[in-house]
């Protein structure tokens, strides 16, 4: 007989989308009316957890600003990255809101639900450098991406660093899946198409990623 653990593992249907370098991506898959709702949700998600420009722990400020909701968030500052369950301020993290965890449940195919929505906020300028997630206690989970607002030029790398690489336009509404043994490939945005989307009044790119962090 199965377990919790095994039961909670379980997969659950999940959308199809075509596969890049083992990440699998599904293109436009939110539609603007989509998309707007999944917005406003977020300026409640805000609202309640300002956005805020984290620090490298070698002391140098990340371009992005973000926030996050669920039972813990992910920070950054001289003490390392880690999740946290308090915002800087000292507050709790809102929830993660409906339409965001409808997303994880038609794409993730795990019965889990994730624990963590980071919130990244890309302005002008604003890019990511190649990185591994791997501050969660388990990497059998997979890590959900959501696209939002301007378009961005994605990097995605290898699970050792260097080597070959392979980039890819990522639009509003595209959702990408990382995880089996792509879920700790390197992967980075090197920039973003400013002004490509009319969906933020203001321009500039959210990405939303969801995971299991406990």
């Amino acid at each position: 007989m199965e377990n919790a653990e095994d039961a909670e593992r379980a997969r659950a249907p999940a959308a199809r989308g075509r596969e890049v370098r083992g990440f699998v991506l599904h293109d436009g898959l939110l539609d603007p009316a989509e998309q707007a709702a999944l917005v406003e949700d977020l300026r409640g998600v805000i609202a309640g957890a300002r956005l805020f420009s984290p620090m490298t722990p070698h002391g140098k400020p990340m371009s992005v600003r973000m926030t996050s909701a669920g039972a813990v968030g992910w920070v950054s500052d001289r003490r390392g990255y880690r999740y946290a369950p308090l915002h800087p301020r000292g507050t709790p993290w809102p929830p993660i809101p409906e339409r965001v965890l409808a997303v994880w449940r038609a794409v993730a195919g795990v019965g889990r639900l994730p624990d963590c929505c980071l919130i990244n906020f890309y302005a002008e300028g604003a890019r990511m450098g190649m990185h591994q997630d791997r501050d969660e206690a388990d990497f059998a989970w997979p890590v959900v991406s959501i696209s939002l607002g301007d378009e961005a030029l994605f990097r995605i790398g290898n699970v050792a660093r260097g080597g070959s690489t392979e980039s890819l336009w990522l639009r509003s509404g595209d959702v990408m899946v990382m995880g089996g043994a792509a879920r700790l490939a390197h992967h980075g945005v090197d920039r973003i198409a400013f002004g490509s989307s009319t969906l933020l009044p203001r321009a500039g790119r959210i990405n939303l990623t969801l995971r299991v962090a406990l």
